[in-house]
């Protein structure tokens, strides 16, 4: 008497794995994809790379406890060479960046214990800077010997003006331009790329064929996350190889820092993704994907510090920056790779980001649609 096999059950992770691989080979496929996640970022990390080592603009950060009533503060306030910059109210704060060199020259000007109504002027910049402080120096020279200036009609209020050089790590382009390129990359391709895929497959009627099969839903975002995961992943990895060994980027402690910020950037790609699908679910045809994506990922490509520092907006668009999700993976980012930060000293950045996430997946959830 013959008996008949047992069927085997279902696997769910063996479909799991398979869905896994379909949606790489896609992306590998996809043109927008390859370009999203590496193209743009490497013409911009290229560019930048390439137009040297430091930040050729001037910038001049005034001591917290600088004296703001003489001469000298009064004359380089309305000098167009030269931007003071008095948002650090911290004076360790202060000292800290100078020896970082993410400042370049800080500006002291005290009243002469000795002598009433005389100033001194204190310089002091990074050694890599120094060429600031120079051209600082050079500027106040040049105003005590100019009839029209201010300071020529007061210099003998000036007392002495001198030049202190801080050895300091050189803060170069590409340690401000590589971690907002990654950040572009994986805001870009997670909304666009997500809500695009997940689209059309709801209009090809792929999702509800997927209904007529053994497997979980929740497998089907799974495998599309994780391979979404994996691609962006290599790509981050990639981008930034390339920016250590063509452009010197700084990786401060070597591998231990380059897997905190693959651990920082595959947090952000999943948040950032469950915008993606929150667009994919109010999405009335592809031609309205653009401008949705557009409105969610366009301000923080401008203002979360992805091209210039935020420092540069004035104060109202920095509360508005201070709110973008960007702003915190960039800021971890940076701290991860040129100070040597550890995971749990930016989870504060994390933690707004997991912030972004649960709103964003609780939006997904009430918005994304299968049919």
């Amino acid at each position: 008497m013959s008996s008949t096999p047992t069927e085997k059950p279902y696997s769910q992770f063996k479909a799991f794995l398979a869905l896994t691989k379909a949606s790489v080979k896609s992306m590998l496929k996809s043109p927008s994809s390859v370009v999203f996640s590496l193209a743009f970022p490497l013409v911009f990390i290229l560019v930048f790379g390439f137009m040297g080592g430091n930040r050729s603009v001037m910038n001049v950060s005034l001591h917290p406890q600088a004296d703001t009533a003489n001469p000298v503060f009064l004359e380089l306030r309305h000098n167009p060479l030269v931007n003071l910059n008095m948002s650090i109210k911290d004076t360790l704060a202060l000292k800290e960046q100078l020896k970082k060199g993410t400042i370049a020259t800080v500006l002291n000007i005290q009243k002469d214990p000795k002598q009433a109504g005389k100033y001194t002027v204190d310089i002091q910049a990074s050694v890599q800077k120094l060429a600031t402080a120079d051209q600082l120096q050079a500027i106040i020279n040049q105003s005590l010997l100019d009839e029209d200036s201010i300071l020529h009609h007061r210099a003998a209020e000036i007392v002495a003006i001198n030049k202190t050089v801080i050895a300091a790590r050189p803060f170069k382009t590409i340690d401000f331009i590589l971690p907002g390129q990654l950040g572009f990359s994986l805001l870009a391709a997670s909304v666009f790329g997500t809500a695009f895929v997940f689209y059309h497959m709801r209009q090809m009627l792929v999702l509800k064929r997927f209904f007529a099969t053994p497997i979980k839903r929740s497998n089907m975002l799974l495998s599309e996350g994780v391979a979404r995961l994996i691609f962006q992943l290599l790509g981050a990895l990639l981008i930034i190889l390339i920016g250590k060994f063509f452009f010197d980027y700084t990786l401060i402690n070597g591998l231990s820092t380059v897997l905190s910020m693959l651990f920082v950037s595959g947090i952000a790609l999943l948040v950032f993704m469950s915008f993606g699908f929150v667009i994919s679910g109010i999405a009335k045809s592809d031609a309205t994907i653009p401008p949705l994506a557009n409105i969610f990922t366009m301000p923080q490509f401008l203002l979360a510090g992805t091209f210039f520092s935020i420092d540069a907006l004035p104060k109202w668009l920095q509360y508005i920056a201070k709110l973008m999700p960007l702003t915190y993976f960039n800021n971890a980012l940076r701290a991860i790779a040129f100070d040597g930060a550890s995971l749990w000293q930016v989870k504060w950045d994390i933690l707004i980001l997991l912030i972004w996430g649960v709103i964003g997946y609780a939006l997904a959830a009430k918005l994304f649609k299968w049919e």
